[in-house]
């Protein structure tokens, strides 16, 4: 398989010099032009922010986080770096899978501009958060813990929101131009990005134009680990966004593309040779004298090849293993706010997403394990959820509201029969037996799901708000989940988005994980201003029928063959975040201690294992400084040693370890310079979400856990207009 080129071509170049151009001519001509920012559509006037927008568990980035986790990696998933019950599995390096209070992937609603978007892949190699790049990120919002119907069904963990920035308008009869071009670059992996936006609008409509570009190529891990492989990647991003105002209306309308030409996968045997997915997205946002209406629509198609880079051998037709993915969703979702008197508040939503799915893998040329057959490992699958909800918000006193939401989520899934590369012959037995199993059966399944949110605030001092409640949140399997139906070696660990290296096998049969979650979280902080702040939320989830594996068999190298099965499971833990002014003058500025600490610890109750991938006690703690134009920082990252592990999984254990990073921005007229540095003292590391590297095991013959990036120099420049 050979490789794309690592720089732009020269029709990106040529665009990506044009809009530059463009921004030196503009920039003296409109940048005093006045922007209309258009407030969002809310007609609750209420003392407290609101129980459904602003649960205390939720968390966003500041603007300096922001611009230090873009500065750090092109990964979308590392703005919430340092939120409190976040973190993440290790991926490729666009894409990172969310994880909240110790749960994953399909158990986080991940949400990129209204929409749920399912991962199309086996490895789940392309999921939510890999389809925009954190520049054109406007608010980014994570809800550990206790989450309001209205923000998430078919999940159990909690949710992740990222959404692009709504379109820009000028003021009446004038003309607006705007935008920002941002390049970056880090020194491990010889790592460049390249992004920008135009806007060009009146008082009416709006237009503009983002694009971004990012490239890396493998990243050497600290102290003297070398090099670690396919850890390299290619993406380009795409897109235009038509708005049109007018009074309390706004509608915007997004088409895109995006193009990852090649994309490392360590902890996996396959990489990503291609993605395109190309999608549109339509918002309107109204207030009407009865309350307000939103109302969403996306389409989207995703074309995705998986196979082996050089890394793992993957050079010519005759090696590797070629696995082609065809994903088609589209959906809606609906939300009405209507107030019912000056206490009241009724939330009304209705949603629906369809997610089709072909995943497919040709015969390998010369082969007589990958032919001569084409092996259908989905076919015509499809997952479609059609969900209602109702919430009601009551606020009885200045200091006291609570929430309540029911939801009902009815979800569908089936798939056509299947086929093994073939159907006679020794190696191909398992698979072919399996295959005619799975083909004789009713594989039509529909689960009737329901949530219930009961929430409680109460500010019980000008310094103290307390937030508590309970929670039933229910998720239905995926589809490789119930449908990966091989039983073959080599076609079972082509499954798996755990990064574990073992074969897993769908059950037809798994019923629908329903988490049970009491939280509290309790926000001691200054009342007259933001001299200190200190934020505690402890948790308890115990989930009935949890999505778990057990043991069929177990290979030569260490790695298993396992099948889903519906196991009890429980998860409990703390959150904290806290921050103290430290100085504030003239002279030196406003410096901010600030600190987080996570600790969660999740156990299967059948087989008293711990469940996989659950993050070790971990935290930091900072020095924040602001300056006139000036921003500094100075963090210190501790994570415990990993000792509770899944042992069905064969999970690693890691050491323990502390990171040092630095980072400093100066802003001036219309300039940005932002710059910093990653694991300062070059420490040697292994990553505890990180999972097998399997790269490297190609080549040394020895599987051990995934190592953590060393020193990097980053460096970005930004300028407006």
């Amino acid at each position: 398989m050979s490789r794309f080129p690592a720089a732009p071509s020269p029709a990106e170049a040529a665009l990506c010099g044009c809009i530059v151009a463009f921004c030196a001519h503009a920039a003296p001509a409109r940048a005093g032009d006045p922007v209309v920012t258009l407030p969002s559509l809310s007609i609750e006037a209420t003392d407290l922010p609101s129980l459904a927008d602003s649960p205390l568990s939720a968390s966003s980035p500041g603007a300096s986080d922001r611009a230090a986790a873009q500065l750090g990696s092109p990964d979308a998933v590392a703005l919430f770096h340092d939120t409190p019950g976040f973190s993440a599995y290790s991926a490729g390096g666009i894409s990172s899978l969310p994880v909240l209070n110790g749960m994953a992937d399909d158990r986080v609603a991940t949400v990129v501009d209204g929409v749920r978007i399912s991962a199309g892949c086996p490895n789940h190699m392309n999921p939510a958060m890999s389809y925009i790049d954190p520049d054109s990120v406007q608010t980014a919002t994570a809800i550990a813990g206790i989450t309001p119907v209205s923000l998430g069904g078919d999940s159990t963990a909690g949710t992740v929101d990222v959404e692009r920035r709504d379109p820009q308008f000028a003021r009446k009869g004038q003309v607006l131009v705007t935008g920002h071009v941002t390049g970056n670059y880090r020194s491990n992996g010889g790592g460049s990005e390249a992004s920008g936006t135009v806007t060009l609008a009146d008082d009416t409509f709006s237009l503009r134009y983002t694009a971004s570009y990012a490239h890396a190529g493998d990243y050497h891990a600290g102290g003297d680990g070398g090099v670690v492989r396919s850890t390299d990647y290619l993406t380009f991003n795409h897109a235009v966004t038509l708005g049109m105002h007018k009074g309390n209306h706004l509608l915007a309308l997004t088409a895109g593309q995006q193009d990852t030409p090649y994309e490392g996968f360590p902890n996996q045997y396959m990489d990503m040779t291609n993605n395109r997915s190309t999608y549109v997205n339509g918002k309107y946002d109204g207030s009407f004298d009865w309350g307000d209406l939103e109302v969403r629509g996306y389409w989207q198609r995703v074309d995705h090849v998986m196979d082996m880079l050089g890394d793992k051998g993957g050079h010519s037709p005759t090696t590797g293993m070629p696995m082609n993915t065809d994903s088609r969703m589209a959906g809606y979702t609906l939300k009405a706010t209507i107030p019912l008197g000056p206490r009241d508040t009724l939330r009304l939503g209705s949603s629906f997403d369809h997610d089709g799915l072909n995943d497919w893998w040709p015969p390998l040329q010369g082969s007589m394990m990958m032919g001569p057959g084409t092996f259908h490992n989905v076919n015509n699958g499809h997952r479609d959820r059609l969900g209602h909800y109702a919430e009601w918000e009551a606020r009885w006193t200045p200091r006291l509201s609570t929430l309540l939401g029911f939801r009902n989520d009815l979800v569908m899934m089936n798939t056509g029969p299947v086929s093994p590369y073939s159907w006679t012959g020794m190696m191909a037995a398992a698979d072919a037996t399996a295959a005619r199993a799975f083909n004789a059966m009713d594989r039509g399944r529909t689960d009737v799901n329901f949530d219930v949110t009961a929430l409680t605030r109460w500010q019980a001092l000008d310094s103290l708000t307390i937030e508590g409640g309970y929670a039933r949140k229910t998720r239905s399997p995926n589809l490789y989940e119930r449908y990966a139906w091989g039983r073959g070696a080599m076609a079972t660990k082509m499954i798996g988005w755990f990064g574990d290296g073992n074969g897993y096998v769908g059950n037809p049969n798994l019923t629908p994980e329903i988490a049970n979650t009491a939280s509290i979280t309790i926000d001691w902080h200054d009342p007259h201003g933001q001299a200190w702040d200190l934020k505690i939320q402890p948790y308890y989830t115990y989930t009935h029928h949890y999505v778990n594996v057990v043991r069929l068999a177990q290979y030569s190298n260490g790695t298993s063959l396992l099948e889903f099965v519906n196991h009890d499971a429980q998860s409990y833990g703390i959150n904290a975040s806290g921050s103290y002014r430290l100085w504030n003058t003239v002279r030196y500025g406003q410096g901010d201690l600030v600190g987080t600490v996570d600790w969660v610890r999740g156990q299967d109750l059948v087989t008293r294992s711990g469940l996989y991938h659950q993050m070790p006690a971990n935290g930091m703690v900072g020095v924040h400084e602001t300056v006139g134009n000036w921003t500094g920082r100075v963090e210190m990252t501790f994570v415990k040693s990993k000792d509770t592990v899944d042992r069905l999984r064969n999970e690693p254990r890691t050491p323990g370890y502390a990171l040092l990073g630095l980072g400093g921005s100066y802003r001036w007229r219309y300039l940005a310079l932002n710059a910093g540095i990653d694991n300062v003292m070059n420490q040697k590391y292994y990553l505890p979400l990180g999972g097998l590297s399997l790269g490297d095991y190609d080549a040394t013959g020895v599987l051990g856990p995934l190592k953590g990036m060393g020193r990097s120099f980053n460096v970005s420049l930004t300028g407006s207009f």
